[in-house]
């Protein structure tokens, strides 16, 4: 069973995301709050496997109450909901330590799968927010995109050989079928490297593996 806590300033739109989530046999909710500061203060206390965030909120916003969140418990998946397609949301969110961010209009079965992706450890971002996140990533200084042939920077020495290979293909999009298949290993073998690479890396999901191959310019074919 996956425990799910509604953080959203409008009691509507935490009624209907609980009928969704309740909706599912695998998810259920186990608290709901009103302010980012009550959300921070709940799932410090009820340790939900994942949470539903409001971005815009009065008092503590939805950004800075993610970040909270996964300081104090990186084990938590936040999925960020918002009526707003805007770019300043969904990078705040993501570089807060949010595994998700999403319309509010998006399907409700959406929603869940949403829930179960990130507490699978993948992360759920709409495509052309996820180009324009890389695209900033890349950016330097001076304003102007680098980039470098694919080497192994320092910051990737803690892994072995075959987890480099899997972080490579990991960096151009590959899913874990396609690394599987391009790297001759199994996709239990690709799984359990890349919850190393996680791990040794400090990285929440592929989407902040992918932005910091970026920063660190890899690039390939």
């Amino acid at each position: 069973m996956i425990d799910v806590l509604i953080v959203d300033d409008q009691a509507l739109a935490r009624l209907g995301n609980s009928l969704v989530v309740e909706s599912a046999a695998d998810l259920h909710v186990i608290g709901e709050a009103a302010t980012g500061e009550q959300g921070v203060a709940l799932a410090q206390t009820l340790r939900p496997d994942v949470v539903l965030m409001d971005v815009r909120m009065p008092g503590m916003g939805g950004i800075s109450a993610t970040h909270a969140i996964t300081s104090a418990s990186p084990t938590t998946r936040i999925v960020v909901l918002t009526s707003f397609d805007l770019d300043q949301y969904a990078f705040g969110a993501l570089e807060s330590g949010a595994s998700a961010f999403l319309l509010k209009s998006a399907a409700p079965e959406r929603l869940i799968d949403a829930i179960r992706t990130v507490h699978r450890g993948d992360a759920v971002v709409e495509p052309h927010i996820t180009q324009k996140l890389i695209h900033r990533a890349l950016r330097s200084d001076d304003g102007q995109a680098a980039s470098r042939p694919i080497g192994m920077p320092a910051e990737l020495s803690v892994l072995s050989p075959r987890e480099q290979d899997v972080f490579l293909a990991m960096a151009t999009g590959m899913t874990n079928a396609e690394i599987s298949e391009r790297l001759f290993l199994s996709p239990a073998t690709v799984k359990s490297h890349i919850n190393k690479i996680f791990s040794k890396l400090k990285l929440r999901d592929r989407v902040h593996a992918v932005i910091l191959a970026h920063r660190l310019k890899i690039t390939g074919e």
